[in-house]
């Protein structure tokens, strides 16, 4: 059996497809994919399996969660995605926040990634503390992303590729630097070049590292630093509401 996802309107079907249209126009004229990309994984990832609480239900517009030591500079995003979300009503936020992500990878040159609305908005963002900690190792990133929010070793890898857009801010998060030559390009690169070891002017977080030491996270960057197509390791897994 197939996931079940939510059914909408063909109205809200249609109001989507016009809001694409304009997250296109909006990325290409501002290069903002990355904190596009950004949002939407930094409003996913907050998941919980056990609790079925967090995830992508449009709270990040809220400044409670915005001040989540993490989520530093997403109100950037938020101001840039509300001129356009003003424009379609019907689109909840959970849902505009994630077609941002979904665009994002689009424009860069990424796969189509398949896009299911039906997301409704909730009033309590999640408590802080949920998303991954870029200083920390294998276990923590195990913790984060197996037992809280139910993904895989395959995942883990798969997402930190997400890493091939933007870079780090000092002010935001005591980084400073992109992972990758052309941070404006969804390609594999990110692996291939954690792969050739550091590199002048380029970032390797700690937590990017551990994806070298760790006997199950090797193969799988190994995997996908050898693919051609960036569409075989992408696995976004927004979590199913």
């Amino acid at each position: 059996m197939g996931k079940c996802y939510p059914t909408v309107s063909e109205e809200y079907k249609k109001a989507i497809e016009k809001a694409k249209k304009k997250l296109r126009g909006l990325i290409a004229e501002k290069n903002c994919a990355p904190i596009m990309l950004r949002i939407a994984w930094h409003s996913a990832g907050t998941f919980d399996v056990k609790t079925k609480t967090g995830g992508p239900f449009g709270t990040m517009k809220k400044p409670e969660e915005l001040a989540h030591g993490a989520n530093n500079g997403l109100d950037i995003a938020v101001r840039l995605l509300e001129p356009i979300k003003e424009q379609f009503p019907i689109i909840s936020y959970a849902d505009f926040y994630q077609l941002a992500g979904v665009v994002a990878v689009e424009v860069t040159g990424g796969p189509e990634v398949p896009f299911h609305p039906g997301r409704e908005d909730k009033p309590n963002p999640p408590p802080e503390g949920r998303l991954p900690d870029a200083t920390k190792g294998c276990d923590h990133l195990r913790q984060v992303f197996c037992s809280q929010m139910g993904l895989s070793d395959k995942d883990i890898v798969a997402l930190s590729g997400g890493h091939t857009l933007g870079r780090c801010h000092k002010e935001r998060s005591g980084f400073e630097g992109p992972w990758t030559s052309n941070p404006l390009i969804f390609d594999n690169s990110y692996f291939t070049i954690l792969l050739s070891g550091e590199k002048e002017g380029l970032l390797q977080l700690p937590s990017d590292k551990a994806l070298l030491s760790d006997p199950a996270f090797r193969p799988l960057v190994e995997k996908y630093a050898a693919v051609s197509n960036c569409s075989a390791y992408l696995h976004f897994k927004f979590p199913t509401i």
